[in-house]
């Protein structure tokens, strides 16, 4: 077959998975405040796409890269094919934006000012004394003309250009342009001339309308806001790199500025302006996205907390306590007497950040070991750590310096930790160390025991609230043996001659998921149950997916759960008939990665840290695990089932290639996250 119809692009693919978010925002079943945060999420994912992805498709078509991705598409025709999708999806948002949210929240009491020109007397009177006392002290105004070159505008900034004309030269037209200040709040509220309203206006929009306060000298011939995205995706030749985390501090101030990708501005802006800015940002046509509404849809997260809208969002979820541990009870105690299985965010967090408190403080404890590749900027297992190496414990700790977009955060964490006195490892040499594992060594009476907890999901207290993940503590001799193996490889480059349960990439996962894909399509051939339930993020690995085409032809039943990239071919006759794909978007963040093997009946379970893609199993440090305890067991097959029977918030995967909801009729309603937020609870 042809490679277009074997598997789909990578980025389209994406841009799949962002539309399926957009269609959450347009769902008038969900109520109006959770919409507009699916709006505001879409946004911030086209805008790290654009960074990254686009951004690295750029770089392979200067270096004359031509070589075709699995689909069959060169780096050009990719981005071609991007910025058409893009462009639809770009105006699909805004046509949600203005016919949609802008009178339904009117409607419930929140006013959106989309002109100026439209308010009060009163309102303008009040909105020209904020700019006058709040804002004209911040602003920076900056013009070019031949003693001053164009300057430097940051990635993702809001900035506002103007055309001038010189009242002294008349003849001579001006650029200039002004930064919307971030220290400065985006929404501002202003009096209402409605009883029972809330009325805001948005702080580029009060800038635009005083900017001639700015250029006194001058007339002010237009003004309109725009917002430049660069390529951020980080260069760094970490053999030639004498300190790494020196090496990551000086790219990420070149990520400022970095070649320009995307130019955003407002459909009203003048030929004139646009011109400049093309020529200055040097820009093709298809790059320039004219907007008809507020650049920046990510606002509307803010819009989302204003307070006294409580009736348009659904119940905030707090939490519950894991039901496999009892709260009155030590925690190494009952890790002694089973494993334990977490499932974050029905399940509270908490068992694993105590998990590092109690080690910190436990006189028992030798030994604290943790990988980090995501955190939160309050850290209390950063916190615990540092306690733990002040109070005289060995503690290890990998910080990921090369964990996008949480590079700088991770710096500092880093230094904290080395000031604290923790031995802290920055990874391995062209590895990303993406792995979620904490060993505790601790003295007790018949000898020194390892606790280990194991997860799919970062050990970030704050997103653990609002991703699904799934975690495991044991202090099962093999498990403890393998993890202390991992850490001295990470730490000594020793890598042990075999190992008792766990499975790392780069080293032998990949192996791995293909030999389970391959007994399960030998049982096939003899006649033996065979099936395959696999949960993921992201599923664009050839080699994954040509395995996979081969257990279904030889009738292995696969029912895959993919949040979002997906380069398979589900459905299509000779190919994957048996394979069923599925991408679940709701309330939470579906992050859990589960693999289920039914191995004639001897059924397997895995869990892990990685998706099944090429970055995944040949350029990160991975760690896959079994559940081998029969009680959690069936919680996990429980879980997948109760995904697989998922009405509400799942989309299926056509043999076309596009997605369509699950249609209802005739089946029981059911939204799988709802289900566990009850299920938690009981």
């Amino acid at each position: 077959m042809d490679k277009i119809e074997k598997f789909k692009n990578r980025e389209l693919s994406w841009l799949d998975f962002n539309y399926r978010v957009l269609s959450e925002a347009r769902d008038k079943q969900i109520p109006l405040m959770e919409r507009l945060k699916f709006l505001s999420i879409t946004a911030s994912n086209l805008d790290e796409f654009f960074m990254i992805r686009v951004a690295s498709l750029k770089d392979q078509v200067n270096a004359g890269y031509n070589k075709q991705d699995i689909a069959g598409m060169t780096p050009g025709e990719q981005i071609t094919a991007i910025l058409s999708v893009t462009h639809d999806f770009v105006s699909t948002q805004y046509c949600t934006y203005n016919r949609s949210f802008l009178p339904a929240l009117k409607k419930e009491g929140l006013k959106i000012v989309t002109q100026y020109e439209k308010l009060t007397p009163e309102q303008a009177e009040y909105v020209d004394n904020y700019f006058k006392q709040e804002v004209f002290p911040v602003l920076t105004p900056m013009a070019v003309d031949s003693s001053r070159p164009f300057p430097l505008i940051r990635n993702k900034s809001l900035n506002i250009g103007a055309l001038l004309r010189d009242k002294k030269k008349k003849d001579t037209i001006d650029f200039a342009t002004v930064q919307v200040p971030s220290v400065l709040p985006r929404i501002v509220t202003i009096p209402s001339d409605e009883d029972n309203c809330t009325t805001i206006i948005l702080l580029e929009q009060i800038i635009e309308k005083n900017i001639q306060n700015l250029f006194m000298n001058y007339k002010v011939l237009c003004a309109t806001p725009f917002r430049v995205m660069r390529n951020a995706d980080l260069t760094i030749d970490e053999d030639e790199a004498a300190d790494l985390l020196i090496e990551i501090e000086k790219q990420l101030k070149k990520r400022q500025w970095g070649e320009a990708i995307r130019l955003e501005v407002e459909d009203t802006i003048d030929k004139r302006l646009l011109k400049i800015l093309r020529k200055e940002m040097n820009l093709e046509e298809e790059s320039i996205f004219r907007l008809n509404g507020p650049l920046d849809l990510t606002f509307l997260m803010k819009v989302y907390s204003m307070e006294g809208f409580n009736w348009l969002k659904e119940p905030s979820y707090i939490p519950q306590q894991p039901k496999m541990l009892d709260s009155s009870r030590g925690l190494f105690e009952q890790i002694r007497e089973h494993d334990i299985l977490l499932h974050h965010p029905y399940e509270s967090f908490d068992p694993v950040v105590n998990f590092v408190r109690l080690a910190a403080k436990d006189p028992n404890v030798l030994a604290i070991k943790q990988t980090l590749y995501r955190v939160s900027s309050h850290s209390p297992i950063i916190a615990s750590l540092a306690e733990a190496a002040e109070n005289g414990k060995q503690v290890s700790v990998l910080v990921e310096l090369k964990a996008r977009f949480d590079e700088e955060n991770n710096i500092v964490w880093a230094r904290k930790l080395e000031k604290a006195g923790c031995h802290v490892i920055y990874g391995l040499v062209g590895l990303k160390t993406h792995s979620k594992i904490t060993l505790v060594v601790r003295r007790e009476e018949d000898g020194i025991r390892r606790y280990v907890h194991l997860g799919t999901g970062n050990y970030n207290d704050s997103t653990a609230k609002l991703y699904t993940d799934m975690g495991m503590f044991t202090c099962k001799r093999q498990y403890g043996e393998d993890a202390t193996a991992v850490f001295n490889m990470l730490s000594g480059y020793s890598e042990p001659l075999a190992w008792n349960k766990l499975a790392l990439a780069p080293l032998w996962l990949r192996d791995k998921f293909i030999s389970l894909i391959q007994r399960e399509k030998e049982n096939a051939k003899r006649g033996y149950p065979a099936r395959i339930i696999a949960k993921m993020n992201s599923l664009c690995d050839p080699g994954i997916i040509e395995a996979l085409y081969d257990a279904s032809s030889a009738g292995v039943k696969i029912h895959l759960i993919v949040r979002g990239i997906c380069c398979l071919r589900a459905g299509v006759p000779g190919l994957s008939e048996n394979i069923h794909v599925r991408s679940i978007i709701g309330t939470f963040l579906e992050h859990s990665r589960i693999f289920y093997f039914e191995n004639n009946g001897d059924s397997e379970y895995y869990m892990g840290s990685a998706d099944w893609m090429p970055r995944n199993l040949d350029k990160r440090v991975e760690i896959l695990f079994p559940v081998e305890d029969e009680e959690l067991k069936k919680e996990i097959y429980h879980i997948l089932e109760i995904q697989l029977a998922d009405t509400k918030k799942a989309h299926i995967l056509m043999p076309d290639g596009s997605y369509e909801k699950v249609d209802q009729r005739g089946k029981e309603p059911l939204n799988s996250q709802m289900y566990f937020c009850e299920h938690s609870k009981n």
